[in-house]
């Protein structure tokens, strides 16, 4: 066996010695292997991945301090085998678990399996993602809210199977944003209903979702979506919603012995399909300090599934607030909006929703050809004060929350990515999420049918030279509302050199009301917006916000309406050479010109030929 290479197989053993015809079984026996070599590479080291799913008993952690990085100008390369070549192997790390015993319940064609302690806010039948048992229409009767949560007149809540399981879901509380609150009990007589909901949560979302006009009437298009926590739109994961076929509840009324039931769809039988939950809330965690950073690992080739997030289901919910970011307690502030006629309360401090695989403090790690799905939280995040980290043509579908953040470092590439379908279970997180990071670049990737935003860029103290270029987004904003295709907010630098660059982006069907398709927002600074094309959304792009628009320039770009002030535009923002094209046939137009027909030909992914990336994607 060369030297450079080490085989992990689900049918290996632990006591092997990690050859291709003897390899290990798990990744932490190899990792020890690993660990004896990397201070004398000669060449990069890799781990090969056989086919077949990796059951991880607990996250796979590479530390910066413990051997796990690369050296002497090579790296640690884990990937599935035959990686590169026409016949790669499929190689699945997962968290999960699969869920057997089934039976039939009490109530006709719901199946139940009991599982113990286990806590979960998905299921997965067969590879599909089975959503939680819903009531669409939220609380039934005339409601009216309390300190603690809401009385009706209706006697139908004192049914529900184990209310303290339920958790009521407050969608647009304010535009761009979803609250989730847990149901801590219900009471009543035979002529009302009590429902209290759990507290932390459920104060905190009273104090947080709180907007207030002082004077005028909310932005134009807005009319009837700007309101405070009021009604639930939906609550979620009780066994007595259960009409949709495909779709489960988790009952945990009775400590110890939680029960799911599942609904089956037409001719399935729970007994027979593979039904999966995640147990691992994290399945790969790189970590380093800004002394001793993780570096030089690449991870290609592999499919990371199965990993859950729980915290929502705690008191607290989930009280998110913006992109990836939520209120988890603290001082909160009121935010001017709307030139002084308006304000909104605003966190001081916020947490992210947790990554299933994210590295932190790390350099020249990249993540490539990989794909990301049926995951319960964000999928991929890169944190703190990393340099030239890299993600590249991966596929990442099927996700409750974000598809890439980044917060922070330098020189981080997100390139040539399809991400579609994320959000699936917090609406408002973003399918890309830059924060005050220099010199990141997200570039020709595809982005399509997410709740919110395809790509959020926020500025901050340290935000400059980002650059966005040549994205294909569509078909974004389908849940919220106050978001874009693609969305800036804040300073992004200190000059037209330093700051941020939006060009040669497609973006189109931005789909709910009030948006506008290229948005940059909140006392956006510095920003180029430079030969994109802009059709199908409310308003191709906005000019006056509150705080300003400082140094923005929108220059050469196409779309099929100009902004309201367009002859006119405040003095923060510069506008030259832009087309408008008519609604009616803009793609045949768009097409006829050679300026929009080039920006349109090289927007999206261009990947090889027999790459995991695939063929570029309709438009």
């Amino acid at each position: 066996m060369p030297e450079n290479q080490l085989y992990v197989a689900p049918w290996g053993r632990d006591s092997w010695p990690g050859t291709f015809e003897q390899p290990f079984a798990t990744l932490p026996a190899v990792q020890r292997i690993v660990r004896t070599r990397t201070a004398s590479l000669r060449a990069d080291l890799v781990v090969n991945l056989r086919a077949g799913t990796h059951v991880l008993a607990e996250p796979f952690v590479l530390s910066g301090d413990e051997g796990d990085s690369g050296g002497n100008g090579h790296r640690v390369v884990y990937q599935a085998y035959g990686y590169g070549t026409a016949t790669p192997e499929e190689a699945v790390l997962s968290g999960g678990r699969e869920i057997t015993g089934w039976r039939p319940s009490e109530r006709v064609g719901v199946w139940q399996a009991e599982v113990g302690e286990l806590e979960t806010r998905q299921l997965y039948v067969d590879g599909r993602r089975a959503p939680r048992a819903a009531l669409r229409s939220g609380i039934p009767g005339y409601v009216t809210k309390t300190e603690t949560g809401y009385v009706t007149d209706s006697t139908v809540p004192q049914s529900w199977q184990d209310p303290a399981s339920i958790e009521f879901v407050f969608e647009g509380v304010y535009p761009w944003s979803e609250a989730r609150c847990p149901v801590a009990g219900i009471s009543g007589d035979e002529h009302s209903t009590t429902i209290t909901l759990a507290q932390p949560g459920f104060g905190w979302a009273r104090e947080l979702y709180s907007a207030e006009w002082t004077g005028g009437t909310p932005p134009e298009g807005s009319d009837g979506i700007w309101r405070t926590l009021t009604v639930p739109s939906s609550a979620e994961n009780s066994a007595s919603f259960l009409t949709e076929p495909g779709t489960f509840a988790l009952d945990r009324s009775t400590p110890g012995r939680h029960v799911l039931y599942y609904l089956p769809l037409p001719g399935q039988n729970p007994a027979e399909a593979e039904i999966v939950v995640p147990v691992l809330e994290q399945l790969v965690v790189g970590r380093g300090t800004e002394e001793s950073p993780l570096h030089d690992v690449t991870l290609r080739g592999l499919t990371f599934s199965h990993a859950g997030w729980t915290k929502p289901s705690g008191p607290g919910g989930f009280m998110h607030f913006h992109g990836i970011a939520y209120y988890d307690g603290g001082p909160l502030q009121k935010v001017a909006l709307a030139e002084g006629m308006a304000h909104v309360t605003a966190p001081e401090r916020t947490e992210q929703v947790a990554a299933n695989v994210e590295f932190a403090s790390a350099t020249r790690v990249t993540l490539e050809d990989n794909r990301f799905t049926r995951l319960g939280g964000g999928a991929v995040g890169l944190f703190g004060p990393g340099r030239d980290n890299a993600v590249l043509g991966n596929l990442i579908d099927d996700v409750s929350g974000y598809g890439v953040a980044v917060n922070s470092g330098t020189g981080t590439r997100i390139e040539q990515n399809l991400i579609h379908d994320i959000g699936r279970e917090y609406h408002g997180t973003p399918a890309v999420w830059v924060a005050d990071s220099r010199e990141a670049t997200v570039a020709h990737n595809e982005i399509h049918h997410v709740p919110y935003c395809g790509i959020i860029v926020v500025g901050g103290e340290h935000a400059s030279r980002v650059q966005v270029v040549e994205n294909l987004v569509h078909h974004t904003m389908t849940v919220l509302a106050d978001g874009g295709g693609i969305y800036l907010n804040g300073r992004q630098g200190a000059s037209w050199a330093g700051g941020t660059l939006v060009r040669g982006n497609v973006i189109h069907s931005t789909v709910t009301s009030y948006n506008f398709g290229l948005y940059t927002d909140f006392g956006a600074a510095w920003v180029t917006v430079q030969g994109n094309v802009v059709y199908r959304s409310d308003t191709p792009i906005v000019l006056r916000v509150t705080p300003p628009l400082e140094n923005v320039a929108f220059l050469g770009n196409f779309w099929d309406d100009h902004p309201a002030g367009y002859d006119s535009p405040p003095p923060g923002v510069t506008l030259g050479a832009n087309t408008v094209l008519p609604k009616e046939d803009f793609e045949r137009a768009l097409a006829a010109d050679p300026a929009g027909a080039d920006i349109l030909a090289s927007a999206g992914r261009v990947a090889p030929r027999g790459s995991r990336r695939g063929a570029r994607q309709e438009r």
